[in-house]
C-alpha cells in the first residue's frame, strides 16, 4: 500500500470541508464528508418523523438508509446521495444544522456511520473531515489534522457559506448555532469532539483558503513518500 489516510477534525466553520475536498482532489484521493453523513441521517429522520427517543424506530430507519458519495463531474468533488437522491444542498440548511448534533450523539447512529466510514477507508486513499475521524473512526490514520479558528471568524465564514446557498441568516444567530454545537459535540458521551494526541493543530483564523490547503499538502507529502519507501523496501 502506497497511500495514506488523512483525517481533518475540528470545529464547524474552520474550513475543514473545503480544505479536505481540495486536498483530496490534489492527491487524487476520495473525499469523505463524515459530517455530511450525519446530516443525511438527520434529514431522513426529519422527513420520516423519527423520534430520537425511540430506539426501535431509529434502528429500523438506519436499516433503510443508503448513503453514497458520487462524484460531480462539474466540480470534480464527491456529493452525498441519500437513497439515490442528491441531498448535498438540503443537508446544509440551518434546520438540519440545529438538529444534527442530537442525532449524531445517538449510539446506534454513531455505530452505523463509523462502520460505513471505516468500510469506505479500507483501501486508504481518503481524506475525511469531521469531528472524530482521528480519534474514533481512524485512530491509526497516517496524518491527523485538528482545525480551529476564532469563533467570530468561523461564524462569518459559515454565514457566507449559507448566503451562497441563498440562506440569509443573521450573524448572531449563526454564531449562537456554532457555539451550541461546539458544546454538544464536546460534551456528548459518544465520540466527543477532541483533539487526538498525535494530531497537528492548525489554527485557520488568519489563513487564506489556499494556505490551508498548501499546509495540509505539505504535511501529507512526506507521509506519502515515507509510505512508498516502506513498501519498496518490503
Amino acid at each position: 500500500m502506497k497511500d495514506i489516510i488523512i483525517t481533518i477534525d475540528g470545529h464547524g466553520g474552520c474550513g475543514k470541508s473545503t480544505t479536505a475536498k481540495a486536498v483530496a482532489k490534489a492527491l487524487g484521493y476520495m473525499y469523505i464528508d463524515s459530517g455530511g453523513m450525519y446530516r443525511a441521517v438527520t434529514l431522513y429522520f426529519q422527513e420520516n418523523y423519527i423520534q430520537l427517543t425511540n430506539l426501535k424506530d431509529i434502528k429500523k430507519a438506519l436499516a433503510a438508509i443508503d448513503i453514497q458519495f458520487i462524484c460531480n463531474p462539474t466540480t470534480e468533488t464527491n456529493e452525498i446521495y441519500l437513497n439515490r437522491l442528491n441531498v448535498e444542498e438540503k443537508i446544509r440548511a440551518m434546520d438540519i444544522t440545529e438538529k444534527v448534533s442530537q442525532v449524531s450523539a445517538i449510539q446506534a447512529v454513531r455505530d452505523t456511520m463509523v462502520h460505513l466510514q471505516q468500510k469506505l477507508g479500507k483501501d486508504k486513499r481518503i481524506v475525511m473531515d469531521g469531528r472524530d475521524g482521528g480519534t474514533t473512526v481512524f485512530p491509526h490514520a497516517d496524518l491527523k489534522i485538528f482545525m480551529t479558528a476564532d469563533i467570530d471568524v468561523r461564524a462569518e465564514r459559515r454565514q457566507k457559506e449559507l448566503m451562497e446557498k441563498d440562506q440569509l441568516i443573521d450573524f448572531d444567530e449563526v454564531k449562537k448555532s456554532l457555539l451550541k454545537r461546539d458544546l454538544m459535540d464536546k460534551t456528548r458521551e459518544v465520540s466527543p469532539l477532541r483533539k487526538a494526541e498525535d494530531a497537528i493543530e492548525l489554527d485557520t483564523t488568519h489563513m487564506l483558503f489556499h494556505e490551508q490547503v498548501e499546509e495540509v499538502l505539505n504535511l501529507a507529502t512526506p507521509k506519502i513518500i515515507e509510505m512508498k519507501q516502506q513498501n519498496s523496501a518490503t
